[in-house]
């Protein structure tokens, strides 16, 4: 097919960015041309809850100079993406708004697991041996403007990931008032960041042992954009950043915008991200940092280009996605022989009822995963499980997933103990903002219904945690969902459970499960 000119727009907490892609089967993805703004976006909203009249009508004005810039490069189709700063702002629908009306681009609000993801897209599109540097302890930390995110990878897959308010940004607004010399500003952003550090240490290191670390995000592209003969640098050791972090610290703010070629609003960033960088490698013991210089741009481009098929990753996300999942349930003690069974049973309903459901991979994946945390609840409580897996999937980011997406799977668990209430399901997000997966809210309540009746027929297939249906079979004929087991002993407990689930199960598919026993004499 003919290249395909793309725009990916980020409007960031210090940046609003435009990236324009030339995008094709052979070439895969060319970046063009990289606009860029300085705004103080994050400043606003971090210091006053809300983005104020002034910075909406300089954020309109460079977003209608990107508009006139895509018209130019004739670019036929683009995404916009706005994170924390706009995420956090009180006001942000009505900026969203007057920056739809005034410059008629759409920008969506993407959730921080969301916005990392596109970071890990950008890095595995980049390199062809992306694969292979994440096989052992490798960690990808993003110091961002509002916070920092520690994504950590072991034998291919991504085993968990937390955010840390760490945000370069976020630091300095906290400091601004604070009359310090320059030493003593390190030694109270070292303070600041080595608590959250410690606190992150003993939750989620322990004997976990961290031999790489992939920096990326904005501020650590500026750090080393000269550092290799004037180039950006690619690959940094322990020793040579040590080296690198004593000559910033002998420098002040007017002496860094000349070595780093950025203004003062930006050279005020610099310590505070080399500061949690040091910390970062003080506290695992990393050998070397590899810096592959991608942006978030990139990361929407990468993620444009798989979404149109132009382009297959050849790294599984999937399977992260999973495998966190997999280690949140393991934190919540709920990771047993009954969630994998059920695992097994409600895929196998999902794949029998293809053709009757309407669902494709995404809601599968959603699927598989409130299976694996769907009882996280009993670790705070036994009596009230499902309001208290409610809450912990709510409070917990699961990297990959929109909060649309872990809403849905947050009321699946709720629902998978209680009775469906079509008027009564707990929905934060405003659905009238989603538009890329879900046409409004009548979708999201059907396929939360959906995915509660697969889940609870699927629980009473196992109802005496002891796997008795392993070896069943499933079929749909003549509007029955037949599920038949040769198994030898007594499967009561299953038979009266399933029976009482069949019934909402019908009622959302029209087809009625039935269980059929095979004795073998």
């Amino acid at each position: 097919m003919a290249a395909l000119t793309f725009a990916a727009i980020d409007v960031g907490s210090f940046e609003v960015e435009m990236g324009i892609y030339e995008i094709s089967n052979r070439n895969k993805i060319r970046k063009l041309d990289q606009i860029r703004h300085v705004t103080a976006l994050g400043k606003d909203t971090y210091n006053n809850g809300k983005i104020s009249y002034e910075m909406v009508e300089e954020l309109c004005d460079v977003l209608a100079d990107f508009a006139r810039i895509m018209k130019s490069y004739k670019v036929t189709e683009y995404r916009a993406y706005a994170t924390s700063a706009m995420r956090e702002a009180r006001n942000n629908r009505i900026v969203l708004d007057q920056i739809r009306v005034r410059t008629g681009i759409q920008v969506r609000i993407i959730s921080n697991s969301e916005q990392r993801f596109l970071g890990y897209k950008a890095i595995a599109v980049s390199d062809d041996e992306f694969d292979e540097n994440i096989q052992q302890g490798t960690a990808i930390v993003d110091v961002g403007f509002g916070s920092m995110q520690i994504s950590m990878f072991d034998k291919n897959l991504l085993v968990n990931t937390e955010n840390l308010p760490l945000g370069v940004l976020r630091i300095r607004g906290t400091l601004e008032e604070v009359d310090t010399t320059m030493e003593q500003y390190r030694e109270l952003i070292d303070e600041m960041v080595d608590n959250e550090l410690q606190n992150y240490k003993k939750m989620y290191l322990k004997e976990r042992k961290i031999k790489h670390l992939i920096g990326i995000g904005e501020n650590i592209l500026y750090l080393f954009r000269y550092e290799e003969d004037g180039k950006p640098l690619s690959r940094i050791t322990r020793e040579q950043f040590e080296e690198f972090y004593t000559r910033l610290s002998t420098m002040n703010e007017e002496q860094m915008e000349e070595h780093f070629g950025v203004n003062r609003e930006y050279a005020s960033l610099l310590m505070p991200c080399a500061v949690i960088y040091k910390k970062f490698l003080e506290m695992t013991g990393a050998e070397m940092i590899w810096i592959p210089g991608v942006r978030l741009c990139d990361g929407i481009a990468a993620e444009f280009a798989a979404d149109k098929k132009l382009i297959k990753f050849r790294h599984n996300f999937d399977n992260d996605i999973i495998s966190t999942s997999r280690s949140m349930a393991k934190r919540y003690q709920c990771l047993s022989r009954h969630t994998e069974t059920v695992e097994k049973y409600v895929l196998q309903i999902f794949d029998t009822m293809r053709k009757y459901h309407g669902m494709g991979q995404r809601e599968r994946l959603l699927l598989q995963i409130a299976v694996l945390i769907h009882a996280c609840g009993k670790f705070i409580s036994v009596r009230n499980s499902n309001e208290c897996a409610y809450n912990i999937i709510m409070s917990t980011e699961i990297i990959g997933i929109s909060h649309l997406e872990r809403e849905i799977i947050a009321n699946v668990v709720r629902y998978n103990i209680r009775d469906f209430d079509y008027n009564m399901v707990r929905m934060e997000t405003e659905l009238d903002e989603v538009t890329d997966s879900f046409s409004g809210q009548n979708e999201v309540m059907l396929l939360i219904a959906k995915l509660t009746a697969m889940l609870r027929l699927a629980n009473s297939m196992d109802r005496g945690h002891s796997a008795k249906l392993a070896d069943c079979r499933m079929t749909v004929k003549d509007q029955n969902l037949i599920i038949t087991t040769d198994y030898h002993g007594d499967i009561t407990l299953e038979s009266v459970s399933f029976e009482q689930k069949a019934a909402f199960f019908e009622e959302i598919f029209g087809i009625r499960p039935v269980l059929r026993h095979k004795k073998n004499v």
